[in-house]
């Protein structure tokens, strides 16, 4: 059987089904509640089917296959069934097609593109929302342009500016492989990726400063023990900390003045940069 039949056959059984009145719906939720009766469950949900249908007709053009639409509408017709409260007076149709539309909705958002987007709420009503606004606005003048356009949806939807601009980006080009050839390299084997242009450090920048950075450390270990403990404690707390103590902490954890700490500091840092030179005179420098 083709999925197209397999669809019109989904669809005719679903037009088939009996519609439920306010009382029998009521009975056949309570029957679900209290007792767990699947079939109850079952007979509210194939009563349904047809919003179901209904509902992801309308999110057929973010070209994904209208069976697994309506499959994803069908998880959140059943989750709408677990969670009904039939005391609430609420008909089942009104309740069920938010976890339907929201169950439609995640499903696209995870298989229209590779790359994740409308994570947020915000963000969701952008990416259902952006091409319809779009539309609109532009029917209602004909010299708008895309930058205004954009403005009034942001405004309209409570998003940023960039947000719309991204999106719409995005709405309007379709995924590309990295590892794709890519047509502005000379050579015939060049992909996509080869032309991504990195803020990073090449690899041996690196490992290279990797190697400094552990060469200063250790040179920095072995001036700190040219210093007594008084100093070692004074430089520790001014200067190898992030929030440093200030000379008036400093003084009067000490017993002296703020001014004898800067005193002990200042001839601390003397030995400091007396002992990195004499390990590399290129430290004189940094000095």
């Amino acid at each position: 059987m083709t999925n197209m039949s397999a669809d019109r056959r989904m669809i005719k059984v679903a037009m088939a089904a009996p519609y439920l009145d306010r009382d029998e719906e009521h009975d056949l939720a309570i029957r679900w509640k209290d007792h767990e009766d699947r079939g109850a469950r079952n007979q509210i949900a194939t009563a349904h089917m047809r919003l179901v249908i209904s509902m992801a007709g309308k999110f057929r053009n973010f070209g994904l296959p209208m069976s697994d639409l309506v499959q994803e509408g069908y998880v959140g017709l059943l989750e709408a069934a677990a969670r009904f409260e039939p005391e609430r007076e609420v008909r089942f149709s009104t309740y069920a097609s938010w976890w339907i539309r929201a169950s439609i909705q995640d499903y696209i958002l995870r298989n229209w593109s590779i790359v994740r987007g409308g994570t947020s709420s915000a963000q969701k009503a952008l990416f259902f929302n952006l091409r319809r606004l779009r539309a609109k606005l532009a029917r209602s003048n004909s010299s708008v342009t895309v930058q205004s356009i954009h403005e009034e949806i942001a405004v309209t939807l409570g998003v940023s500016l960039a947000d719309v601009q991204t999106m719409d980006a995005r709405l309007s080009s379709s995924d590309t492989s990295l590892q794709a050839p890519s047509i502005a390299g000379d050579s015939e084997s060049a992909e996509r990726i080869d032309f991504l242009i990195s803020d990073e450090p090449l690899p041996d920048e690196q490992v290279s400063d990797m190697i400094d950075g552990e060469r200063r450390r250790i040179w920095l270990a072995s001036a700190l023990k040219h210093l007594n403990e008084r100093e070692m404690k004074i430089i520790r707390a001014r200067r190898l900390v992030e929030d440093g103590a200030t000379l008036e902490e400093l003084g009067a954890d000490l017993g002296i003045s703020k001014e004898r700490v800067r005193q002990i500091e200042s001839r601390a840092l003397d030995k400091l940069r007396n002992a990195l030179v004499d390990a590399d005179p290129r430290m004189a420098s940094y000095a």
